[in-house]
């Protein structure tokens, strides 16, 4: 029971009334919850706005998780030695994922502004012209992509470390002694063996690109053009910027839900494709 009153107040309360709420007409400051039914709803799966922020949800999800993945386990793989230094370079490559996302989304956003930002300055030094990064609704999206994964991949780079110190290293002889290049035992034994590490990042970080809301906030606000708003920012502007609870609400549980659908299609494939020792 200790352990279930906090599930109860703190998850499964506050879950139930954000159904409750969208089936409601509510601004926040009325006393009246109007009940509306399935309006909202209908209303969602009309609004263009709605499958523009599911398309760039989308876009954010493959774009972030996948690099951060690859780039998490190259990184892993180039620091996974004895030498002194190896750990000054893990903790600067670790060191984004320890500060603030407001504070790290500031100071990109000076370095992605078109005229004195350190981005195009380099960019001139190999004759490319200048790009409109955060006011560009073409490049919006990727300068926030490149932001959300210097800042993640030295948090995937620690897990797959781990994974890889914790290998066994007969397996990894005996494959050398049969003749097994380095690829080969890359590919049969190092990467079914660590398929456990990387099914915990896809998932968690899956969940992390649905809940990204700080960078987005910070740097562009949504825009330009809806170019980089998702569907937690679209909830966030219906809630508390246009005041509408049960919109906004309705848009929350599309966000549960396809978080538990994802989570679902992820143990499955896992239960397949994961390799436990």
């Amino acid at each position: 029971m200790p352990a279930v009153i906090p599930l109860l107040v703190f998850w499964l309360g506050p879950l139930g009334y954000i159904f409750y709420l969208s089936f409601t007409d509510w601004d926040f400051m009325s006393p009246d919850k109007l009940f509306v039914g399935l309006d909202n709803y209908r209303y969602l799966l009309t609004n263009p706005e709605f499958y523009q922020a599911l398309k760039v949800t989308a876009l954010f999800g493959l774009g972030s998780v996948i690099p951060i993945m690859v780039g998490g386990l190259l990184l892993a793989l180039l620091m996974n030695s004895k030498l002194r230094t190896s750990g000054i370079y893990r903790a600067f490559i670790f060191s984004p994922w320890v500060t603030p996302t407001v504070a790290v989304s500031i100071v990109w956003s000076w370095i992605f502004q078109p005229d004195v930002g350190y981005a195009n300055h380099v960019l001139s030094w190999f004759g490319i012209a200048g790009i409109g990064w955060l006011q560009d609704s073409h490049w919006a999206l990727i300068a926030i992509l490149i932001v959300t994964l210097w800042k993640s991949v030295g948090w995937a780079m620690i897990f797959y470390l781990v994974a890889l110190r914790n290998l066994p290293s007969d397996l990894l002889e005996a494959a050398s002694i049969d003749g097994a290049g380095a690829w080969r035992s890359f590919r049969h034994i190092t990467l079914p063996l660590i398929s456990p590490t990387t099914f915990f990042l896809a998932v968690i970080l899956t969940i992390q690109s649905l809940q990204a809301y700080d960078q987005i906030n910070v740097m562009t606000q949504g825009g330009p053009a809806g170019s980089t708003r998702t569907l937690l920012y679209l909830y966030y502007q219906s809630a508390f910027e246009a005041f509408n609870v049960g919109e906004a609400s309705s848009v929350a549980v599309v966000i549960i839900l396809i978080c538990v659908l994802l989570s679902g299609c992820s143990f499955l494939i896992g239960r397949k494709m994961v390799h436990y020792q």
